[in-house]
Parts: structure tokens; sequence; C-alpha cells
């Protein structure tokens, strides 16, 4: 047990940036357009947040200018797709790589290095005390004692299904899926729809991202780190729904802790041990994949 709630605790907190980066996925998924730009938008939104934050002075700004970079990525990833009818997959992977690109040359033009830059001058995310949960065993241990980033998820993964299931706007991006015809006979436009969610997986992502670069403190080339890709894996491991994505999240988080954990306690190649969660990842869209062909069909 000792060793147990450390590792779920440090499952928590991994499993945040990916909830974040599925909410976004999500809504894009259920209109009909898969974001396989998630993983370059959690980047965008990591390096616009610390490079706010340290200009400005303020953590507040660096998360609000740093998501909005974001949102303005994923808008011009939906005008590019919906507007000029490109392929949303390979529009998707050119966002992954601008991200990629983009960051490096920011950072090396204002802070003079392609490598990690520290920006000691940024105050820590404090850890958040749960009133009457924080001295409950096992309990307070997974669900106190986290950062605000956290707690913020959890919310936004409610407004997330209420937004989807009990509102006019998440009762019409479903039915962009399958059933564009009944919104156009309505006299709406589906793809209106579509770039809203578009904009929503820029919201999600930007705040994930975020998380990464502040709880840090710095930025590293390529921190999202597959993150993205994972998301996606998460969506569909999840059942493309909010409540699934929570558990297939956690699910992600404790394969991460493990892998963090083994390094100093199993005598086993730090190469191996580091491939955890993506051999996890693997293991994972063969399962959804099996599942999804003795359903009859793919996965949606």
């Amino acid at each position: 047990m000792n060793i147990l709630l450390p590792i779920l605790h440090s499952a928590v907190t991994i499993m945040t940036p990916l909830l974040f980066a599925a909410m976004g996925g999500l809504f894009t998924e259920l209109g009909g357009m898969l974001n396989i730009a998630l993983e370059g938008l959690l980047l965008m939104g990591a390096f616009g947040a610390v490079f706010f934050a340290h200009f400005t002075g303020s953590l507040l700004w660096g998360v609000v200018l740093g998501t909005g970079l974001s949102i303005l990525l994923a808008a011009v990833m939906g005008g590019i797709t919906l507007k000029l009818k490109a392929n949303v997959f390979i529009t998707g992977l050119a966002v992954n790589l601008f991200a990629a690109g983009l960051t490096v040359v920011l950072s090396f033009r204002f802070f003079h290095t392609r490598g990690v830059v520290v920006f000691n001058d940024l105050p820590r995310l404090t850890a958040l005390a749960i009133p009457g949960i924080h001295r409950v065993p096992v309990l307070g241990d997974l669900l106190s004692g986290h950062t605000w980033y956290v707690y913020v998820c959890w919310v936004l993964l409610f407004l997330c299904w209420f937004i989807i299931y009990r509102t006019p706007f998440g009762f019409r991006l479903r039915a962009c899926e399958n059933r564009g015809e009944a919104l156009i006979s309505l006299g709406l436009k589906p793809d209106h729809y579509r770039f809203a969610a578009f904009l929503l997986s820029g919201l999600t992502c930007g705040i994930g991202g975020s998380y990464l670069t502040l709880n840090l403190r710095a930025f590293v080339p390529n921190i999202s780190s597959g993150k993205g890709w994972i998301a996606l894996v998460v969506i569909f491991l999840g059942n493309r729904r909010p409540q699934g994505l929570l558990w297939a999240a956690l699910i992600f988080g404790l394969a991460d802790a493990f892998s963090n954990f083994a390094q100093g306690a199993l005598n086993v190649p730090a190469d191996f041990i580091l491939a955890i969660p993506y051999l996890f990842t693997l293991l994972m869209m063969i399962i959804v994949s099996i599942y999804a062909k003795r359903a009859g069909g793919i996965l949606r």
C-alpha cells in the first residue's frame, strides 16, 4: 500500500494533460473529424504559456495567451480543412510538424538555445488540500494534494459531458457525423459546428499544454512527447464518451507512473522502462482494433 498510493497520486497528475487533450479530440471526433493535431496543439499551448508567463510575470496571462495561441492554430487548421477542403489527416500532420519546428525556432530566437529553457523566475504551482478529504486514507492521497489544473480538468470533463448530451450544440455536433443532411434540412451548417469543435480542441489542448511547462517551470523541445497521440487512443478506449475518457486516461497514467517508479526499483534497462507507456499504448490500440473488428466495424 505504501508503494501503491504514490503511484496512484502520480497517475492522477500524469493523466491530467491526457484528459485535456482527449476532451478536445472528443469534440472533433464526434463531429466526424478525427483530429490528429492534438500533439501540435498541446505543444503550442505549452510553449506559449511559459513564454508569455515569463515576459508578463503572470501565470494567469501565460495560460490565457498560451491557450489563445493553441486556439488560433486550431482555427487555422479548421479553416484549411473545412473551407479549403484539405485532407484532415494531412492538415493535422502539418500542424504537428509546424508546432514542433516553430517552438524550437522561437526558443532559439528569444532564449538563444535549442535545448531546455529553465524559468526560475516563475512561481511554483501549489498543491491544494481538499478540506475533509485530505485526511481520509487512500481517498485523500488519490483526490487531494494536486494543483488547480487537476480540479479544473475534472470540472471541464463534467462540462464536456453536459455540452455533448444536454445542449442543442451537443446534439447537433453529434448529428454532423452521420446525419449532416438532417442538419442542412433544418437550415443549419454542419461545418459551423465542426469548426467550433476545432476551437474547443484548441482550448482544452492549450490548457493541457500550459500545465506541462508551468508545472515544470521549463520548456523542453517536444515536451508533449507523444501525449497527443496517446490522447487519441484514450478517446477510443473510452468509447468516445466523457466518462470513458476518465478511466482510459487513468489507465495510461498508471502505466506512466509505474514506469517512473520502476526506474529506481527494478533492475531492468532504463530504455525498456521508459518505453512502457508507449508499449502499453500500442497494446491498447491492438485490443481496441480487435474489439472493433469483432463488433463488425470501426469503433466510433
